[in-house]
């Protein structure tokens, strides 16, 4: 399939089945935490990157099984509020399985476009992305398209929130010696307060980044950060409990295992809870998708990650 990939058990959001809109990697921003790595097309640009019955007729046939599912993500390999897909897609979902809920993870930066707040409207959760007020931070981090400032995208997504009948989780990504001193965390604080969401989530590098010097917080300044930002009831997203994996035959093993590496660089152990194999066979075939010059490996913040070699312009993803 090339728009729809997993289940994957994702820390934020559990069993989760993912929806690329958007090719590899067409983003409004170029964040030095990225684990898809560097955005190959900048652009705040929206347009109809795929036909949405390509799309939808992949979801159908997935979703005809009635998998089990904590949410279905639309998400993958860039800002999926780029695809002027999105509405018709959310729709589709939302008319024909209307027992999924359906979540949309964005950098959040055009949430003030009314166009995009009229095809987010039937998501059941919206996920945007708030790192800094500091327009200076704001720009060290993501290294957002010209157009973007930060307090035009704090603006939308303050507009989003007072029309959005959803469910908004704001994940705040903390990158050490860039968005945690006092300054930062007081304005980060505000920020919340003035946007309103339903639960804020507290996140750090968990696979290889886009750029070699940004490194994941320790747990003790994670509780520290929780404790300044003065709102009760964070959650720290951390490896956390995963859901049950899909078990797949041994024939399609390989092909699996692909599917994953491309949208997002996996250790063994998130392998295992993805495809359902044990162990000793993934190890047993990542040597000989290696060996064939397939997949790579790169030593990151959890360990050794796979990822595959010379991505395509469809690859890629983050949940």
């Amino acid at each position: 399939m090339n728009h729809v990939f997993g289940p994957v058990a994702s820390r934020r959001l559990g069993r989760s089945l993912g929806v690329d809109l958007v090719p590899f990697k067409h983003c409004s921003y170029d964040c030095v935490y990225c684990e898809c790595g560097p955005t190959t097309s900048r652009t705040v640009t929206r347009r109809e990157f795929f036909p949405p019955g390509e799309m939808v007729a992949e979801l159908r046939t997935v979703l005809a099984r009635r998998p089990r599912l904590d949410s279905i993500t639309l998400a993958g390999s860039g800002e999926p509020t780029l695809s002027l897909s999105l509405g018709e897609v959310v729709g589709f979902l939302k008319d024909e399985f209307p027992g999924y809920t359906v979540s949309v993870l964005t950098n959040g930066s055009l949430l003030g476009e009314s166009r995009v707040q009229e095809d987010l409207a039937r998501a059941d959760r919206v996920i945007p992305t708030l790192t800094s007020v500091s327009e200076s931070t704001f720009r060290r981090i993501h290294r957002p398209h010209p157009s973007l400032g930060i307090d035009a995208v704090i603006a939308g997504m303050e507009r989003f929130r007072r029309d959005y009948p959803g469910t908004i989780w704001l994940e705040i990504f903390i990158v050490p010696g860039q968005n945690d001193s006092e300054t930062e965390l007081a304005g980060l604080a505000g920020a919340i307060e003035r946007i309103g969401p339903d639960l804020v989530q507290l996140n750090t590098l968990d696979r290889p980044p886009s750029e070699g010097w940004v490194r994941a917080a320790p747990e003790i300044e994670m509780e520290r950060i929780r404790e300044r930002l003065g709102r009760p009831g964070i959650p720290i997203v951390g490896p956390g409990s995963p859901a049950s994996p899909v078990p797949v035959g041994e024939d399609e093993a390989q092909a699996g295992i692909l599917a994953t590496l491309r949208r997002r660089p996996s250790t063994v152990e998130d392998l295992v809870r993805t495809t359902g194999m044990n162990a000793g066979g993934l190890v047993k075939h990542l040597g000989t998708l290696e060996r064939a010059g397939l997949v790579t490996s790169r030593r990151g913040p959890r360990g050794v990650f796979y990822s595959c070699r010379n991505q395509t312009s469809d690859d890629g993803g983050r949940m």
